[in-house]
């Protein structure tokens, strides 16, 4: 059933067609998307993540600068994952935890969880993202609610990125106190995508597509959206979520909104990247959604190198990771190799807040109490 959902909206666009639209945009209609105050439309936001918008980039860097800093200021909210278990029940091409990569499998108990709780949170961190493979049996909404709880003494904001999930377990989730959830769709690209989903529950294009449509309905404050960069062509796959976050933001006004940016890193299951992105793309990707809307929430994780991080700061990016560990237990004991992908920026949180202060921005570990919501 694709009724009440994006999967009716995205339909009426065709791949082709919309490439072919960005790939014909001109110096014209990038200068005309720039002279425009925000928020622009999505032809606009086809203009900036096109190729004739390359020169410009400098230019959209300064304005992406000033929007951030207008609606932000100098805050950069800092967030950290907490892996709980690496069991899946899909066939992912991409990913390490994928049902045929031969790794240990291990999801965490309640003391597991603790010690890790009390690690994240002797490193400062009030805002934490729980993240597991997608296996219903193992990792299911009991366990997630019951990992909620335990957790929820420990930090002010709890976020999920698990599978999907139906509409009344959303509910459930919003009642037990979780802020956000984050569900990439990988690609927009339906014909492609079963190529990289051959099995499992994931392999249903349209279920994970409608899957921030029962978030909305299900009340939850912030929604996460974003694709895997180097599965298709990225351009293309931009713009079809940027097209998604369009369509929820106006169904679902009460909610908000963050875009993540990951692109495709070594792991145990790694493939040839289809569409290579350069820093220099990721850099106009994250400056054009930061123009098209300034109420973004723009988030990055240690995927990213060191170089890069520190000097994204304040284009756009306003949320960031640090001394990820992307394996469950990965804090408490972290010579264990289950990681979901390798980590590419390393240091320490004391390490990374340093050079956020010194280049004048604020680390924020809390902005907001749960009596506010």
């Amino acid at each position: 059933m694709r009724t009440n959902s994006f999967s009716e909206k995205i339909e009426e666009l065709s791949w082709e067609e919309v490439k072919t639209s960005i790939y014909e945009k001109t110096a014209a209609d990038v200068e005309r998307a720039l002279s425009k105050s925000s928020p622009l439309n999505l032809n606009d936001f086809q203009a900036l993540i096109s190729p004739a918008a390359q020169p410009y980039l400098e230019q959209m860097a300064q304005k992406a600068k000033a929007l951030t800093e207008k609606r932000f200021g100098k805050a950069i909210r800092m967030y950290i994952p907490m892996y709980l278990s690496n069991e899946c029940q899909n066939i992912c091409t991409y990913c390490g935890f994928s049902l045929d990569v031969k790794i240990p499998r291990k999801t965490l108990t309640d003391e597991e969880i603790i010690r890790e709780a009390e690690i994240v949170k002797s490193l400062g961190y009030d805002h934490i993202l729980l993240v597991t493979g997608e296996a219903n049996k193992t990792v299911g909404i009991d366990y997630f609610l019951h990992a909620i709880e335990l957790l929820r003494p420990y930090f002010s904001q709890i976020s999920i990125e698990v599978q999907p999930l139906e509409e009344e377990e959303y509910r459930l989730l919003h009642e037990a106190g979780v802020y956000a959830v984050l569900v990439y769709q990988e690609t927009y690209k339906e014909e492609d995508y079963k190529l990289h989903h051959p099995k499992g529950k994931k392999s249903n294009f349209h279920y994970r597509l409608q899957t921030p449509d029962r978030i909305g309905r299900a009340g939850i404050h912030k929604m996460g959206l974003g694709v895997l960069y180097g599965l298709e062509d990225w351009r293309v796959d931009t713009f079809f979520c940027a097209s998604h976050l369009n369509y929820l933001e106006k169904k679902y006004w009460k909610s908000t909104y963050a875009i993540s940016f990951p692109r495709l890193r070594p792991c145990a299951n790694g493939i040839d990247l289809k569409s290579v992105m350069s820093d220099r793309d990721l850099v106009q990707v994250i400056c054009a959604y930061r123009i098209f809307n300034e109420e973004l929430e723009l988030s990055l994780s240690t995927r990213e190198s060191e170089i890069f991080r520190d000097n994204i700061l304040g284009i756009g990016i306003t949320s960031i990771s640090a001394d990820s560990k992307t394996d469950p237990g990965g804090y408490a004991n972290p010579k264990e190799n289950l990681e979901q992908f390798e980590i590419d920026d390393k240091r320490p949180t004391n390490e990374f807040v340093q050079i956020i202060r010194q280049r004048g921005f604020d680390p924020v570990f809390k902005d907001w109490d749960r009596s506010f919501m």
